[in-house]
């Protein structure tokens, strides 16, 4: 978390020209802690206690969904109209309304917890995404997440994103029931990616659905996952849960 706050220096020509390529689509920041094993139980407690002091100061301006990932990471999405954005101190109302000493306090209890962390952005990819009852980050009962990182080389994305939507036809012609959303990496990342995001009740829950989406694409679905892959460099997945008792959502 502590990261937040700090300024990042953003007038690069990457980013100006991330920001035009991503005009269209909805741009996160993600805040990414690697959470020691033996110090989770303690970090989930501080964190806690610190969404209380938000709250009971009244902090505006700043919202956040947290996801833990099966790996140890968690990550803390918030939703930016510009890159512009990175630039404000997102505490500094925190810090003016409980003094800085308070909540540097903070700081150095999460310091404790991990020894590696860092900011990046990620965009939503609308036209690539497949949510016929509306596209939403918001999967109420549905707090399970699988996520299929694609890693591509940039002399191929462009033929990556064309098959993806080739993917998203066989989908939408068949009706499926498995939903996704395709988030682009952004600035903070070294290597380019398209991420795969399904969301489920449980592990159990997204298994069953997997199955039964490969019978009902058939083979087609496979000639174009294959055809997908011919672009791919790298494949990973990894599980993970949405935890709102961690996340700090204000109206607007």
């Amino acid at each position: 978390m502590k990261s937040l706050a700090k300024t990042i220096g953003l007038i690069t020509f990457v980013l100006l020209l991330t920001n035009l390529i991503n005009a269209q689509n909805q741009q996160y920041l993600v805040q990414q802690d690697q959470v020691k094993p033996s110090m989770q139980v303690e970090y989930e407690k501080t964190l806690k206690e610190f969404i209380e002091d938000c709250k009971k100061n009244n902090l505006q301006g700043t919202n956040w969904t947290t996801a833990r990932m099966s790996d140890g990471k968690y990550l803390y999405i918030s939703p930016i109209e510009k890159m512009a954005d990175l630039d404000r101190n997102w505490f500094a109302p925190l810090s003016e309304k409980m003094g800085k000493e308070n909540l540097q306090k903070y700081w150095d209890k999460f310091d404790k917890c991990y020894d590696k962390n860092g900011n990046y952005t990620v965009s939503l990819v609308k036209d690539l995404s497949y949510m016929p009852n509306g596209l939403t980050t918001n999967t109420v009962g549905q707090d399970f997440r699988k996520y299929h990182f694609f890693y591509v080389t940039p002399s191929n994305a462009k033929n990556m994103a064309q098959e993806f939507k080739a993917i998203k036809t066989i989908f939408e012609k068949k009706k499926s029931k498995e939903h996704y959303r395709i988030y682009r990496s952004g600035f903070g990342i070294i290597g380019e990616y398209y991420l795969v995001v399904l969301s489920s009740k449980d592990e159990q829950s997204y298994a069953v659905t997997s199955d039964e989406n490969n019978i009902l694409l058939g083979e087609e679905w496979q000639k174009a996952f294959d055809q997908l892959m011919l672009f791919t460099d790298k494949y990973e997945t990894v599980s993970g849960m949405m935890r709102p008792d961690l996340s700090y959502v204000t109206k607007k």
